[in-house]
């Protein structure tokens, strides 16, 4: 069997940056275990799998995989998958389109905004499938700090402390001090077993407030070997569930906050990842994760 391919770099506008992710057409019949491999052949981060939508009304089923699970629900892929189908089926896919995309998803219907504009990297837009919830108590900070390589009194920021938070997939969300701090995390695999072993968290997410673009919010770092992925350059939905975090410690008033991620600065793989917050009477109403996606290569593969 033979099936076309497609890869696309995400929350980029330019090639050979970004968070890379493969995404592969008419995936029905191939089998779970099928896919798994595939995943792992192409080893990035996440592989989508194209399906015919089980309601004519949805754009199509798709399922993700990391090279070591198939995970409910992931940003990269959402908005990268998002981009492709709604350039595959434009009239003109060089020209301006706007389009509403709708992911059957393991979490449920997924509906990103999709623009599109001659001579610009397409933008895409998802409603997060779920608001952020808190998930559970974290190990102490001193045994986190060392599943990354950093001092305990690396560990926090203004009020800003350890947390988990859900939104699909749940991250343990760890602040750290300084970029020079971040610069120097890395997964200790000792301490790593010790701290996330059993846990259920998809990865740890480091996050500060010190940015390398004046135009950031945030500055990031996301570590997840137990999913076969050491380091993710963006992670879309950690940026979901990130609003949690962000509503908890820094006391939104009511109304739209837009926050920008960077993230894969140390991998060579530049990221921004943009995240809406709709606060209403104290509380979080709708979360929105957005990005550009640029198309890199196309082919067959061979199953």
């Amino acid at each position: 069997m033979q099936l076309a391919f497609h890869t696309l770099d995400v929350f980029t506008d330019k090639p050979l940056s970004g968070n890379p992710l493969a995404v592969v057409l008419d995936a029905d019949q191939l089998a779970t275990d099928a896919m798994q491999a595939v995943a792992r052949e192409f080893n990035l981060s996440e592989t989508v799998f194209v399906q015919q939508p089980t309601s004519p009304a949805h754009t199509a089923r798709v399922r993700i995989f990391t090279p070591a699970a198939e995970v409910p629900f992931a940003g990269h892929p959402t908005v990268g998958t998002a981009i492709l189908m709604a350039t595959l089926r434009a009239a003109d896919p060089g020209g301006d389109l706007d389009a509403i995309v709708s992911l059957e998803q393991k979490i449920g219907i997924v509906r990103v905004g999709v623009r599109l504009r001659r001579g610009q990297a397409g933008f895409a837009e998802l409603d997060a499938p779920r608001l952020p919830e808190e998930a559970g108590r974290l190990p102490p900070t001193e045994r986190l700090a060392a599943a990354v390589g950093l001092l305990p009194s690396e560990i926090g920021f203004a009020n800003h402390r350890p947390t988990g938070f859900g939104a699909g997939n749940s991250f343990a969300f760890v602040p750290v001090a300084s970029l020079q701090a971040m610069a120097r995390a890395a997964v200790n695999e000792q301490h790593w077993a010790a701290a996330m072993a059993g846990r259920g968290e998809a990865g740890v997410f480091l996050y500060c407030r010190e940015t390398v673009h004046t135009a950031s919010s945030f500055h990031a770092r996301m570590f997840a070997p137990d999913m076969g992925v050491p380091e993710d350059p963006a992670t879309g939905s950690a940026a979901a569930a990130f609003a949690g975090v962000v509503s908890r410690f820094d006391g939104l008033p009511d109304g739209q906050h837009r926050r920008v991620i960077e993230q894969g600065f140390e991998m060579g793989r530049p990221s921004i990842i943009t995240l809406v917050l709709d606060v209403e009477r104290g509380q979080l109403h709708t979360v929105r994760v957005g990005g550009n996606a640029v198309r890199v290569s196309e082919g067959r593969i061979t199953i």
